[in-house]
């Protein structure tokens, strides 16, 4: 159980680096909750960004005007109206009876979505034309040509926004906490109730989500120059 119970007891009178020591486990245990918050919603966010920015390129009007709505709302309401809105709004009225913590990913997730979308869109978009043409000329399917031959080419392109946008979730994921959500700023703003020792902690806090941003970023920099195709941009247009 990745919530754990906080220390028995923080005493106002200890030393500020003794307050963080004592804390940091506590912390660490909210810097987990917050990956997996993080780690779920960036993958709702590609579940739906993939398919929304096939729908927004190639579908028909009707589709395309759906997605475009869903942009709208998701990218003009912000986060921390949208989760009272769902959980303490739409989840109970659906009778939905979500932890805290999966409902931050969920919302976080439908929020990513509607920027991934955007994302993976402009990499369609930045590809030659002619490629979809001269797919067609030898007998592929629209839905084989979009499968097969964009989207590959498409997700390598968009890894530097992607990157940036996994950097933009990490920092909102620190909203959980008024939902109560056991994350990284709900562990520290409960022992800096307790202690009194906001300044060291809350940079403790700054230095978990620095560590965090710099591992996911790290991460898919690797993942960019691996699945780079020597020599290839797709910014040349026909």
């Amino acid at each position: 159980m990745l919530f754990r119970s906080p220390p028995a007891s923080f005493c106002p009178m200890e030393s500020q680096l003794d307050t963080v020591l004592t804390a940091l486990p506590y912390l660490l245990a909210g810097t987990v909750n917050t990956a997996l918050i993080v780690i779920a919603a960036m993958a709702i966010g590609l579940c739906i960004g993939v398919p929304a920015a096939a729908g927004l390129v190639y579908g028909p009007q009707g589709l395309r005007r759906a997605l475009s709505a869903y942009l709208w709302f998701f990218r003009g309401v912000p986060v921390l109206t949208l989760l009272f809105l769902f959980y303490f709004g739409l989840f109970p009225l659906l009778h939905l009876q979500i932890p805290a913590l999966a409902a931050v990913a969920v919302v976080l997730g439908l929020t990513t979505g509607a920027y991934q979308a955007n994302i993976f869109r402009g990499a369609i978009l930045s590809l030659p034309r002619g490629q979809f043409r001269a797919a067609s000329a030898l007998g592929m399917s629209n839905q084989a040509v979009i499968r097969s031959i964009i989207l590959p080419q498409a997700l390598r392109l968009a890894i530097p926004a992607w990157s940036n946008e996994y950097s933009i979730i990490l920092k909102d994921s620190a909203l959980a906490f008024v939902i109560g959500a056991p994350e990284i700023m709900a562990r520290t703003q409960f022992v800096a109730s307790r202690t009194y020792q906001h300044l060291p902690l809350y940079l403790a806090a700054g230095l978990l989500y620095f560590l965090l941003t710099w591992v996911g970023v790290a991460a898919l920099r690797r993942l960019e120059r691996r699945v780079r195709i020597p020599g290839y941009s797709g910014e040349a247009r026909p």
